[in-house]
């Protein structure tokens, strides 16, 4: 029997990178990092339109209390990013079946940088500042899905946040939902196909055995 997807669509810094870790270390404590990380997102999931990455990561830290100059250190922490365990095993078996891409809130110089800490090549990297929108934004998805030259319905989209499933209901992509480490829908989230805190799971989601 053919199988459902043909690729297979990834956020970039929750669903593969440990980027919750480069967060805290910048904060000075995970919960400094959290507090900043959780003002960020909202920021970046309220603006729509690109605005440059580095300066809603210093508006964020301001807004927590923090000084905007973390911003400049957790570009210098970027290349620290590291993949969750298992992600690049995972990944490496995908690929003989699926095309792979990721789909990313950041710059694209920092996207680049970030894609590369996996270890694992990309057919497709697309980031907000190509698509000229942050997720859940339905463009920057369908950026990707024009690149892979795809429709949706043969797409999976694997989230690291259920943010995304804002964006990936509107276009029709069904969601995966890597939540490592436990976090809390927020409100009105459509509901993913499926949810696991390991990213191994996938491979039995898409019937590899």
């Amino acid at each position: 029997m053919a199988k459902k997807y043909q690729a297979i669509l990834f956020d970039l810094l929750t669903a593969l990178l440990d980027s919750w870790s480069v967060w805290d270390r910048a904060a000075g404590s995970e919960q400094a990092g959290r507090a900043w990380r959780a003002e960020y997102l909202r920021l970046t999931y309220g603006c729509g339109a690109y605005q440059p990455y580095e300066e809603l990561v210093a508006q964020a830290a301001q807004n927590v209390g923090l000084t905007a100059d973390l911003a400049q250190q957790l570009e210098q922490n970027w290349l620290d990013l590291q993949p969750w365990p298992d992600a690049a095993a995972t990944l490496v078996r995908l690929r003989q079946d699926y095309r792979l891409g990721v789909v990313t809130n950041c710059s694209a110089r920092l996207g680049r940088l970030a894609a590369d800490r996996v270890g694992v090549p990309f057919e497709v990297v697309v980031t907000s500042e190509q698509a000229g929108f942050y997720k859940p934004d339905p463009r920057p998805y369908r950026l990707a899905l024009e690149k892979l030259g795809l429709p949706a319905e043969r797409v999976l989209f694997v989230a690291g946040s259920a943010y995304d499933m804002f964006g990936t209901a509107q276009v029709g992509l069904d969601t995966f939902w890597h939540n490592r480490i436990g976090l809390a829908a927020p409100a009105g989230a459509p509901a993913p196909l499926a949810e696991s805190a390991r990213i191994t799971d996938l491979l039995e989601f898409v019937d590899i055995k």
